[in-house]
């Protein structure tokens, strides 16, 4: 057991126009190599996409794709006896946030639209109706889940 103390938690200060941590949080997310500023604005761009497309306020198309991501359950590898069994656990609350973020920004990387507040714009609406890749990599971690239910008496 570490003897050291327990790192505390710093609150992060909520975002300048909407005033929430999740964004925030989702902005850090999206930034590479320190560039913030840059990252607020394809954020924001993205943001005004999505109330252009979808006559809804950005925001809570935002909250509802990320909502919809989280995952409930996973698979952690665990060895047993020389064999490694990927074991399901459920998911932190804390951590069901950071891997639907984390999914949702992966996938829109990989899409082809031209500009990255495009692709994120379009992955979060997708995802906020209850489709797109970010939908199935949910569903898959699930599905592994369930396949895998035998080894739940090996949890931790």
């Amino acid at each position: 057991m570490s003897r050291r103390n327990k790192a505390i938690r710093r609150p992060l200060p909520p975002d300048p126009r909407y005033d929430s941590q999740t964004v925030s949080k989702f902005v850090n997310a999206i930034m590479v190599e320190g560039k913030k500023s840059l990252a607020e604005r394809v954020f924001y761009k993205a943001m005004d996409l999505i109330e252009e497309r979808t006559g809804q306020p950005g925001v809570t198309v935002f909250k509802q794709a990320v909502s919809n991501a989280k995952p409930a359950v996973e698979v952690k590898s665990r060895r047993v006896g020389g064999a490694s069994l990927q074991v399901p656990v459920e998911v932190r609350p804390e951590r069901r946030t950071a891997l639907a973020m984390r999914w949702i920004i992966q996938y829109s990387r990989a899409r082809s639209e031209k500009s990255m507040s495009e692709r994120l714009a379009a992955e979060l609406i997708l995802a906020s109706k209850g489709e797109g890749n970010t939908i199935k990599k949910k569903e898959d971690t699930h599905k592994m889940a369930e396949a895998n239910r035998a080894f739940a008496h090996y949890r931790w």
